[in-house]
């Protein structure tokens, strides 16, 4: 056995593919965006076709001597994969390779791990990373495996050690279930006030480093952090979005998307990606300077599938068009005239009122402008009408508020509910039939 070095950053990236792999080159350079971003510096890159995985190592045993001898040569502190590997597997490598071998999906936790800032985001990581190691935890404790007890039983310290550390890790992944459970409590009632209060939500999903958070920012006064890195940002932040022609929105930043992203991640980040589940519109950003957008799009779709937000309405943004020559912002529509793609640059704000057009048309529907009055006894149903922003001018006198509504049917319908003041507003939501 060997004994695993506690540090370094000094790492052999070993590259799996399989001959019908197009993708292999495009593969290989974002997983070493991945390495760079979880700030390891890259000694080699070693391909390693793959058509059927080994049990024992997954790639084949000459690679594994391959990637040894580089370890060896180049004093290598770690191996990175870039795939899933099973506990044995990884453990198999470690004691063939002896170093320190990370999978695709302990790379990506470790990111996370970095990134998360807030109490939310930080108990979503360490609850993943927990279950990721709870089937790794042997391989921290085979150096006791030859130390035995006394002439009664067989059992080692080293295996009493095991089953403290399990006992452990099980008690830590319920406390931190309880706090995500509370945490979700508090979400969802933040949820429940702004269907309240009528405001149309609106999600940011895409490919990871696709230039959300810059889309966000330009469209908000947000302040969240942008980088031309993956997983910049990790935390949900939801700001108001003013300007619109249906009125005010909400608009919140999620995580970004990546393929094969490991599930113990998706199931604890379910309390943020509720944010998409419940939007009542998605932002799908992709670079449309990538060659694979289309390819990264279904990634993304998947995701949403998985969580649950699959037939949430989509607007597609085709950010970084500054980097494509001749190409002009622009609304795409579909056959009903709707808006379904937005061509545009958040970094150089080129698009960006093209945006917010179709946003307001989506989420408004019919605009609904005429005049009301409403008695000084309604004061429920006009404090609604304010927060809703539905109010364009008003004036008030001895018999009450002489109104100018200005707002889309789908924010008004909502107000009517059992106020007995609503009559002047249904009267413009559901007018009577044409008598023909």
């Amino acid at each position: 056995m060997f004994d695993r070095q506690k540090k370094g950053d000094r790492a052999v990236l070993v590259l799996p593919h399989s001959r019908g792999e197009g993708d292999a080159i495009r593969r290989g350079e974002e997983f070493a965006e991945l390495v760079s971003s979880a700030g390891a510096e890259i000694l080699a890159s070693i391909p390693a076709r793959v058509e059927n995985p080994n049990p024992r190592f997954y790639i084949g045993s000459g690679k594994a001597d391959e990637v040894a001898e580089a370890v060896r040569a180049l004093e290598a502190d770690l191996v990175l994969v870039d795939h899933e590997l099973s506990p044995v597997q990884e453990r198999n490598l470690e004691k063939h390779l002896k170093t320190r071998v990370v999978d695709r999906a302990g790379l990506i936790l470790d990111i996370f791990a970095q990134r998360a800032r807030s109490h939310e985001g930080k108990l979503e990581v360490e609850l993943a990373q927990l279950k990721h190691v709870a089937t790794r935890l042997v391989r921290g404790w085979t150096h006791l495996d030859a130390q035995r007890g006394g002439a009664i039983g067989n059992r080692g310290p080293g295996e009493t050690q095991l089953e403290t550390d399990r006992r452990l890790l099980a008690e830590r992944v319920k406390m931190l279930t309880r706090r995500l459970e509370k945490v979700q409590v508090q979400r969802d009632q933040q949820r429940r006030a702004r269907l309240r209060n009528t405001v149309p939500r609106v999600a940011l999903v895409g490919y990871t480093n696709a230039g959300k958070s810059t889309l966000f920012n330009a469209l908000t006064t947000g302040g969240v952090y942008a980088a031309d890195q993956l997983f910049a940002t990790l935390d949900p932040t939801v700001r108001k979005v003013d300007g619109l022609s249906c009125g005010p929105a909400v608009i919140a930043d999620t995580v970004g998307f990546i393929r094969e992203l490991p599930h113990d991640l998706v199931a604890a980040f379910r309390a943020t990606l509720a944010e998409a589940r419940d939007a009542d519109l998605l932002i799908h950003v992709s670079d449309a300077a990538d060659e694979e957008r289309e390819l990264l799009r279904r990634v993304v779709d998947e995701v949403l599938e998985e969580i649950g937000a699959g037939d949430v309405p989509q607007l597609s943004v085709m950010n970084k068009i500054d980097l494509i020559d001749d190409l002009a912002p622009r609304v795409d529509r579909g056959d009903d005239g709707k808006p379904v793609r937005v061509w545009l640059s958040a970094q150089a704000g080129q698009g960006l009122d093209g945006l917010r057009d179709a946003l307001g048309e989506l989420l408004g529907g019919e605009r609904i402008r005429a005049d009301i009055e409403l008695p000084l006894t309604a004061g429920r149903l006009h404090a609604r009408l304010k927060a809703a922003g539905a109010i364009a001018s008003e004036a008030i006198d001895e018999h009450g508020w002489h109104l100018g509504i200005d707002a889309p049917r789908a924010v008004l319908a909502p107000l009517l509910g059992d106020d007995v003041h609503a009559g002047p507003l249904r009267d413009l939501i559901e007018p009577a039939p044409a008598d023909f």
